[in-house]
């Protein structure tokens, strides 16, 4: 395993909720990242995420990763779920706040 992939594999698996995106949570740098930023501290979850900007090495060794070509990019309990058309799709249905305590984690508010 490369060291980025090391890096990937501990961020998604020892964070519940794991966010690789565009920018930071504070100053999202896409719309994209911006709006599943905005859902998540919406519903008032706990998330780490990673800047892909800050490293070219990052930011194609996470598509690699998943085999997905866009960022961002969200992980719950080591799974990913997908990007901010899957994230907000699921968001609006209520299945993302329905997969958050399946998974065991608080969602402050719901859609």
């Amino acid at each position: 395993m490369t060291d980025i992939n090391a890096f990937i594999d501990d961020k998604v698996k020892n964070n519940d909720v794991f966010l690789f995106m565009k920018g930071t949570p504070d100053f999202p740098q896409c719309g994209f990242s911006g709006q599943v930023v905005q859902i998540l501290n919406y519903l008032g979850v706990d998330f780490g995420s990673a800047n892909v900007l800050e490293s070219d090495e990052l930011r194609e060794g996470i598509k690699a990763y998943t085999n997905w070509p866009t960022i961002p990019q969200l992980y719950v309990k080591g799974e990913f779920v997908g990007g901010a058309d899957i994230v907000r799709e699921m968001f609006q249905a209520g299945e993302l706040q329905s997969q958050f305590e399946k998974a065991g984690i608080t969602v402050k508010q719901s859609a």
